[in-house]
């Protein structure tokens, strides 16, 4: 799934301030947007009245002496996806995406959101808010400045602020005699009332052993080594993000949309284990997992999830200790509760570094999930070939499809994510997905993108295939062909340890950057197993941790024609063990080993582009598809998709590798003649 080159705090919810060269969204038609130049406005039925409730939300502000509030996209744990309780910024604005900030002051409200929205929100903001095109701290704190005045107060939930961001928003507004104020209870629930979705109350379950890596037991040891071994020696980990508590604990949930996590907070100490989360809820084998070793120090005590802060406030009182925290995933109101001198601080938990480099283990399992994700896929492109030139099939029908058929495969729990379904030009927007307003007829004669992945119990999957049925023109060949030597080029890359992501990732926009184009989105992300389709923080971003050996990350470069068709071929690989002709160094050199196991769509590849390196990647690429997924076929009686997979997995000819080696030959012996003093 796509995702963009920014920090942790745009990348996963704002996702998108830092979009340069992102594709705009089509334009619309008048009729289905707002128009409040006029009077009467004229207003479209996907519009929310929110009067009533911005009056109420005034009132509660006048109360706390208040002449701003902000309504961010975020719930208390910085989750990339959002429980409907949790969705405060829609409910208060009726704007539905993913990403945005609505600021409320006494006379005036905006929407601030990136590209992707623009025209989603003018068909569902009503005329009380502006629409500030942009999602940048910046641009929030300018509108902030010109709504206040000196000396007065904005307000917000610390809850749903991290530290980092609560940081920028301080730094945006220095100098300005503005005083940013936390007010403890979210004022726009207050408002939302009895109307507000209740907590959740589904079970919290142990994963099975054959599930898991290691046990939680070892994991809290492993953890409380790193402890023991910091030159500060912190004595408590404080851990807030949702998958840092669930892949300690072996435990899952469904408490977000996407994610099998559950709401819940650990703090873990030298000597005892508080797990803050609804007991309730508990399973009897999760019950039976956590306290199967009490009392000692593996012996976990429940506490209830509301009394997080006071049990924070409690132990950060006492004499001695120190509390690690990760700054990207802590709130300001846990931060404010521990001393500032008995504060450790990284951007990440020891906890989010541990998992995101797998043991062999954990990835077997992730592997494993990838080839009966293949499967689904592969069974679902049969049924396009067949289905499309009928007519019938349009995007959301073709979401709700391969969303069927990855039910069907084994240990599978749902999507990993909302599936992209996106034909013509709704792939031009990289973050589309289909609606019943959207959806367009799958045809012959456009390009077609899948955008999609699974949660299944061994591992998370993300994959994205374009495919054309009919005559591509040649332009569309070339991109597609340039987005594919990017992958190619990127996951054959040697390269040395521990090197940053964001050094490499230039492999993959090189072949398109050769003639001019180029893609405005993030090139990877990494991926857990059974937890987050966007595991941070691995990937080719600014902010991501160095390339390690056992890390997974997405390989997704991609090129989007405003308002024709997009392409993204994406790949989850495994950071392993290059085999390198010296080992010279005390540490193997790198590259990565692609887990996904879909062909390419074969009538997109104007071979004569690609290099004699990178048609042999393909033709050893499709051997391994071939091996691995062609007798689980034959195993289920899939003859159709067998004799598929055969066809387009052929190997490309010697005719092909002969062509493209003197290819090769001839531009090498043209620069040599231009090279001074050749």
């Amino acid at each position: 799934m796509v995702s963009f080159p920014c920090g942790f705090g745009v990348w996963i919810f704002l996702l998108h301030g830092c979009v340069t060269g992102y594709p705009k969204q089509a334009t619309s038609s008048s009729e289905d947007t707002r128009n409040c130049t006029i009077t009467p406005p004229h207003l479209p039925p996907t519009v929310t009245n929110t009067s009533a409730r911005l009056e109420a939300l005034r009132q509660l502000m006048q109360s706390h002496n208040l002449s701003a509030y902000i309504v961010p996209a975020r719930d208390a744990h910085m989750s990339e996806y959002l429980a409907e309780r949790d969705k405060r910024l829609t409910w208060m604005t009726g704007f539905t995406g993913s990403a945005g900030t609505a600021l409320v002051a006494l006379q005036k409200a905006a929407l601030f959101t990136d590209s992707r929205y623009w025209i989603q929100a003018e068909r569902q903001i009503d005329c009380n808010w502006d629409l500030q095109k942009s999602v940048s701290i910046g641009s929030i704190a300018e509108w902030l400045l010109q709504e206040t005045l000196d000396g007065e107060r904005i307000g917000l939930d610390p809850y749903l602020f991290s530290i980092d961001n609560w940081l920028s928003y301080t730094q945006a507004l220095e100098g300005w005699n503005r005083t940013l104020v936390p007010i403890e209870g979210n004022l726009v629930d207050q408002v939302w009332g009895t109307q507000r979705p209740p907590p959740p109350t589904s079970e919290i379950y142990l994963l099975p052993d054959e599930f898991t890596g290691s046990t939680w037991q070892e994991k809290v040891a492993a953890i409380r080594t790193q402890m023991e071994h910091h030159n500060r020696k912190p004595t408590a980990v404080l851990l807030s993000g949702l998958e840092e508590t669930a892949w300690l604990f072996n435990l899952r949930g469904d408490d977000i949309p996407y994610t099998p996590v559950f709401y819940g907070y650990t703090l873990l100490t030298k000597t005892g284990i508080s797990l803050f989360v609804d007991p309730n809820r508990l399973s009897k084998e999760a019950v039976q997992s956590l306290t199967a070793q009490c009392p000692g120090t593996l012996c976990v005590k429940v506490e209830e999830y509301g009394q997080v802060s006071a049990g924070v406030r409690e132990y950060g009182q006492q004499e001695g200790v120190q509390v690690w925290i990760g700054t990207e995933y802590t709130t300001l109101a846990l931060y404010r509760e521990i001393p500032m001198e008995k504060l450790l601080e990284d951007d990440y938990s020891p906890v989010m570094i541990a998992k995101a480099a797998k043991n062999p283990k954990e990835q077997e399992l992730l592997r494993a999930a990838h080839v009966r994700d293949a499967v689904a896929l592969i069974r679902y492109l049969v049924w396009l070939e067949k289905e499309v030139p009928s007519g019938l099939v349009d995007e959301l029908s073709g979401a709700r499809y391969v969303d069927q058929l990855r039910r069907e495969e084994q240990y599978c729990h749902g999507p990993s994510f909302q599936t992209i379904s996106a034909s013509g030009l709704n792939a031009a927007l990289a973050h589309y997905s289909p609606s019943n307003a959207t959806s367009r007829k799958l045809t012959v004669g456009e390009m077609y993108l899948l955008d999609s992945g699974g949660q299944y119990l061994d591992g998370t999957t993300d994959i994205t295939r374009t495919v054309h049925w009919g005559e591509p023109t040649d332009f569309q060949k070339e991109a597609y062909t340039r987005v594919l030597m990017g992958n190619i080029d990127l996951s054959r890359l040697v390269f040395p340890p521990r090197t940053s992501g964001r050094l490499v990732e230039a492999f993959a926009r090189r072949a398109l950057w050769q003639v001019g184009l180029n893609y405005g989105h993030g090139t990877g992300h990494g991926i857990g197993n059974f937890l987050s389709v966007h595991e941070w923080p691995v990937g080719f971003q600014s902010g991501n941790l160095a390339l390690d050996k056992g890390m997974f990350t997405s390989i997704e470069p991609g090129y989007y024609k405003d308002g024709e068709f997009g392409i993204r071929l994406e790949d989850v690989a495994l950071v392993e063990e290059a085999k390198t002709k010296y080992n010279l160094t005390t540490e193997p050199y790198l590259t990565f080993r692609v887990v996904s196991l879909v062909p390419y769509a074969r009538s997109l590849i104007d071979v004569s582009l690609l290099s004699q390196e990178q048609i042999q990647y393909l033709n050893s690429y499709y051997s391994r598809i071939r091996e691995q997924i062609g007798p689980i076929l034959q195993e289920r009686n899939l003859k159709e998709e067998y004799q598929w997979l055969q066809q387009n997995t052929q190997p490309f000819s010697s005719s092909s590798l002969l062509a493209a080696s003197l290819g090769t030959l001839t531009m090498g012996t043209l620069v040599t003649s231009l090279l001074p003093g050749a």
